[in-house]
């Protein structure tokens, strides 16, 4: 097996606190990056000082600015997409882009030989297009399992062998295209896995940009509307995470009102009709709950 070099992108608006943590995490890595860029996305706290403090530290960090809008907020900046713009500005500034890129978020945190297991994956298995650890999050005072299955690959830290980065720069940037882009490489006959033997720590609740949690159940609404789900899997998805969180019916709410105003959807009939295969109830009652 040849061994495999990666870089990571962190796209950030606001994430001096987190930014803080996950630099000691990278820092601390038994098989660093080659580069780790940082794309601010507008930070008003004290992102880019921390920055150029870590900097000094990490000869291997580049910080680039990428344009914003000064009224939008971050929640409204998750919704449409930005941190896809943000991930791709990132690539681009890569050069030359190495064998493996990963994404990682602001709010994120592993232990000292997360990157290197997870590259030791990809080395094992040259069909593994996108791949991440297993997400858990912090619940009454344990850190709990989030991700359900292996197939599905958290938003919030991937990882892209090189030649499946392509496919990032013609999606839409819209809430659901870090699922897509999944399915636009399993068409392609390459694979998609969470191990989940290789954990990290989300040290944000998922939707936490949002206002309320009925709004983030009204956003994946929208996002499931785009996506071109199945109004049944889209319906048992709602209820069954209602059973804890109340709020997600607001996925119904929000698919409702995009399909009654003839919102876009995604334009690619062959990763639609994938995502519609696999949702169909008798798949969906063999793979398990339909926890994504």
């Amino acid at each position: 097996m040849s061994r495999l070099d990666y870089a990571v992108v962190t796209p950030a608006r606001n994430e001096e606190d987190n930014l803080r943590r996950l630099a000691g995490a990278l820092a601390a890595q038994t098989r660093p990056p080659v580069a780790w860029v940082v794309v601010d996305d507008g930070s008003t706290d004290g992102t880019r000082q921390l920055l150029a403090e870590v900097a000094g530290e990490l000869p291997w960090l580049t910080v680039i600015d990428r344009e914003h809008d000064e009224g939008a907020g971050l929640a409204r900046g998750r919704r449409e997409g930005r941190a896809l713009l943000a991930f791709c500005d990132g690539v681009a500034a890569l050069e030359p882009v190495p064998d493996v890129v990963i994404k990682i978020d602001a709010d994120i945190a592993f232990d000292s030989t997360h990157c290197d297991e997870l590259m030791a994956r990809f080395e094992a298995d040259p069909a593994l297009g996108i791949a991440s650890g297993t997400c858990t999050e912090l619940q009454s005072g344990d850190w709990v399992r989030r991700t359900k299955l292996e197939s599905t690959v958290w938003g919030a830290a991937r990882a892209y062998r090189r030649e499946c980065v392509v496919d990032l720069f013609e999606l839409e940037p819209c809430m659901g295209w870090d699922g897509l882009d999944e399915l636009r490489v399993q068409l392609r006959g390459m694979k998609t896995k969470t191990f989940v033997e290789l954990p990290f720590r989300h040290n944000r609740p998922e939707g936490g940009r949002e206002l309320t949690s009925l709004h983030h159940g009204a956003a994946l609404g929208r996002a499931s509307w785009y996506m071109g789900y199945r109004p049944s899997y889209l319906a048992l998805r709602a209820l069954y995470r209602a059973r804890k969180q109340p709020a997600a019916l607001g996925m119904l709410w929000g698919y409702g009102v995009a399909a009654a105003g003839r919102k876009p959807r995604h334009p690619d009939a062959a990763v639609v009709g994938l995502l519609r295969q696999r949702q169909r109830l008798r798949t969906t009652l063999r793979r398990g709950a339909p926890s994504s």
